[in-house]
């Protein structure tokens, strides 16, 4: 394996850190400035680097910006005595593995370095360019994602209305859009209209247009959604929601095929599809008496019911892994990569927000986790802490690991001592690293475990 570099002009530094290292049986080299480390890339390359941020000649963010033009994949950790906001801005915009604040605690300083030479050898083994492929449309193994996706290959042929139920966030959007792409009027316009998010006196005109002088303010005429969509899809979202009066005026077009703009006498035809959808029950709210049940049965030709994420909770992983990637490619960043603990851990959760929840937390963790893998410790605040984050709470612990155990039986699951002991202790040790502010002595105490019993347990759970 090839060394880690150290470079500071601080000689005490160098040596503390060189002692460390040594310790450990890492091979490390060491230099006093930035443009010693950069002549000396001629006769070999580092693993890791580690350097100051501030210090004669070539800082430590010049130093990594040409590191990195030559090895892109080296992690790079940046010291500095300066703990400022811009410092640490500056030091990740340019790509830094981590920020350590001096002074640190060397044994921290030592674990971080084993984290990056981990990382190191894992970009490593992964590092093969491939041809980027098209991004699905949508993603799902589940059998109840498999059910839709059947149910859009049977509509491609089909002009018949259809509703599209499911929570928010589930994607009622994305499968409209797919059954339009694959429908025979794909070639025309797909026009979409949330019809809770239009004040109810705007919301007639945005449907069916209307003529000049109609009401004030109307000094044209104006095409509405309906002449839009013209020979296409009209994708009328949060039905649910619509205003009664303006129910009746969508039945008549449905069920005629013609509607007038606001302020016209003439006629037009509606040529178009009609696809809906709502996070609410109708069934209920027709029972309510706050939607027209002849309404409901003239959208309701053919239903596709989305699961929420919790249904599907197989699915998660190939959702996280697609919108890692994705999040890595809007923001031109470094593809992040979830550990197995973090994996299970996110599986488990209950995600009020569904899929796009998921999404949000995967372009959290582009953004904030420190390095490329992603352990538990790096998932935003408000999804470590169950209770915030939608997941099922039982205060009932054993009882819920039981039926933990008995569903993961029951799928095949094996090594199962080794997989839940580590969410296990990895939930121990960061809760206890976290009451304690992150010191060590006072959480092994709080443990009732030794000291270098709980620094080896951070290194081989990644909580580092």
């Amino acid at each position: 394996m090839k060394p880690v570099w150290i470079i500071d002009d601080d000689k005490s530094i160098r040596w503390v850190i060189e002692k460390a290292l040594t310790r450990e049986g890492i091979e490390y080299r060491s230099f006093p400035t930035a443009n010693d480390a950069l002549d000396a890339l001629d006769g070999e390359l580092p693993q890791v680097v580690i350097s100051d941020i501030r210090m004669p000649g070539t800082s430590g963010l010049d130093l990594m910006q040409k590191l990195k033009s030559k090895l892109p994949t080296a992690p790079i950790i940046i010291m500095t005595a300066y703990s400022d906001l811009e410092s640490a801005v500056a030091a990740f915009q340019g790509g830094a593995f981590e920020y350590l604040p001096k002074p640190f605690d060397i044994d921290h300083a030592v674990e971080l370095i084993r984290r990056a030479l981990d990382e190191s050898r894992r970009v490593g083994r992964d590092d093969v360019v491939s041809k980027p492929e098209a991004a699905p449309e949508i993603l799902g193994s589940a059998p109840s994602m498999q059910e839709v996706f059947r149910a859009v290959g049977r509509l491609s042929q089909s002009h018949a209305t259809v509703l599209i139920t499911g929570e928010s966030g589930t994607g009622k959007e994305l499968v409209a859009h797919a059954l339009h792409r694959h429908s025979q009027c794909s070639a025309k316009p797909f026009i979409a209209i949330n019809t809770a998010a239009i004040p109810k006196d705007l919301l007639e005109s945005e449907l069916f247009g209307h003529e000049r002088g109609a009401f004030t303010g109307a000094a044209t005429t104006r095409r509405g959604r309906f002449e839009q969509a013209e020979g296409g899809t009209l994708f009328l979202d949060e039905i649910g929601d619509m205003p009664s009066d303006l129910q009746t005026r969508l039945l008549r077009v449905l069920s005629d095929g013609q509607f007038y703009r606001v302020g016209g006498h003439t006629p037009l035809t509606a040529n178009v599809r009609v696809i809906a959808a709502t996070h609410q029950d109708l069934d209920q709210r027709v029972k309510q008496g706050q939607f027209r049940e002849d309404l409901y049965h003239r959208l309701n030709v053919i239903r596709l019911r989305l699961p929420p994420l919790r249904e599907r909770r197989e699915d998660v992983p190939l959702l996280a892994k697609h919108f890692l990637a994705k999040s890595a490619r809007e923001l031109n960043a470094d593809e992040k990569h979830l550990s197995d603990v973090a994996m299970s851990y996110l599986t488990k959760l209950d995600f009020p927000g569904n899929v796009r929840q998921l999404e949000n937390i995967c372009h959290w963790i582009t953004v904030m986790a420190p390095g490329q893998q992603v352990e538990i410790t790096d998932l935003p605040p408000d999804v470590r802490g169950s209770d915030k984050s939608g997941a099922a709470i039982d205060t009932n612990w054993q009882g819920a690991l039981e039926r933990e155990v008995t569903a993961l039986l029951a799928c095949g699951d094996r090594n199962l001592y080794d997989s839940l002991g580590r969410i296990f202790e990895s939930a121990l040790i960061a809760k206890a690293l976290e009451h304690t502010a992150g010191k060590r002595i006072e959480a092994a105490t709080l443990l009732g475990i030794g000291r270098n019993t709980l620094t080896r347990k951070i290194a081989e759970l990644n909580l580092a």
